[in-house]
């Protein structure tokens, strides 16, 4: 089976190439080359693929059993995808985003028939808006999509909504002994899924006839709270956990850019029925618990100084929220 990935070396999908790789798939990158990530027995086509022009040239001559775009944000670059693939692939897979659904849930148990809605984030409307657009292909010239879901993934990211994600700052506050804030709380609900166990369920669609013109979530069973969350984090650091909990209003007031992420998205309490993934792929199972993920995640970052970036704006607004709290 031949298949593209358009980026392939990030967060998520650096796990999906390499089970693809394992599962002998022939494995192709278009990418522009910038991560300085090269995995041994990926093919690479170099090019940006915002320049369509270049990408048309470089992609001239192939076909695909299936695409796999994980860089797509907007209505105008799935444009784009549909003429560059429209008749050279069996499948399109987008990387759409479980954010998408209706919030704030108006149950707590998201299914893929929940309702697309999301007045809080203009990232989560432009990924509705481009599935729409792909369902619409889909009927009127049959073009063969299948839509992915993820939720919280992570590997090389630390996933908490303050002064982590590519950030290291949350994570040095805690080995210095100091507080970080924790949304909310502390005891909503949520689901965090290892790249490694998402890859499993990702490349199982890859190729599966059944799979196109449906959408599917990815994510893992295990469901924690915020405070569970934060204390795996402190136990796999060998230190005490020191939280400050701090409304998700408050911190949108201290910075709006957190509207989306917060309001519309992490401040409600949600868990995932995977059972459509499920019945399509019996063996998908996800089986690295957070509490062991995240230690090879804090291995990673360990590993190289470059990656631990440190936030003077992310420490500053922690401190005056914590000081807030506090008084």
């Amino acid at each position: 089976m031949k298949v593209l990935f358009i980026g392939g070396t990030g967060n998520i999908s650096t796990a999906v190439s390499c089970l693809a790789l394992e599962r002998g798939i022939e494995l192709w990158h278009l990418n522009r080359g910038l991560s300085g990530t090269r995995l041994k027995g990926v093919s690479t086509l170099e090019c940006d693929i915002n320049d369509e022009a270049a990408a048309a040239s470089v992609l001239a001559g192939h076909t695909w059993d299936a695409v796999v775009n994980w860089i797509a944000f907007t209505p105008a670059e799935i444009e784009r995808d549909l003429r560059l693939f429209g008749t050279s692939t069996d499948q399109y897979v987008f990387i759409s985003s479980a954010s998408a659904y209706q919030t704030p849930p108006s149950h707590p148990i998201i299914t893929e028939s929940t309702p697309l809605s999301n007045p809080m984030w203009d990232y989560s409307r432009n990924k509705i808006a481009c599935e729409q657009r792909l369902a619409r292909a889909g009927r009127e010239s049959g073009f063969p999509f299948t839509i992915v879901r993820p939720s919280h993934t992570y590997s090389t990211v630390i996933p908490i909504a303050i002064g982590g994600w590519t950030e290291y700052t949350a994570i040095d506050r805690m080995k210095r002994g100091l507080p970080v804030v924790v949304h909310g709380d502390g005891s909503s609900l949520w689901v965090l899924t290892h790249a490694e166990d998402f890859a499993k369920g990702i490349v199982g669609l890859l190729g599966h006839p059944d799979s196109i013109g449906e959408a599917y979530h990815i994510t893992s069973d295990e469901v924690l709270t915020w405070n569970q969350i934060y204390q795996h984090i402190a136990t796999a650091l060998e230190v005490e956990a020191k939280l400050v909990h701090v409304t998700s209003d408050k911190i949108c007031r201290y910075d709006n850019s957190y509207i989306g992420s917060l309001l519309g998205d992490k401040s409600a309490s949600v868990m995932f029925d995977n059972s459509k993934i499920k019945v399509l792929i019996p063996d998908f199972q996800c089986s690295i618990p957070f509490a062991e993920g995240i230690k090879t995640t804090l291995d990673w970052f360990a590993a190289d100084p470059a990656r631990q970036v440190i936030s003077t704006e992310s420490n500053r607004m922690m401190e005056q929220l914590i000081q807030a709290e506090l008084a």
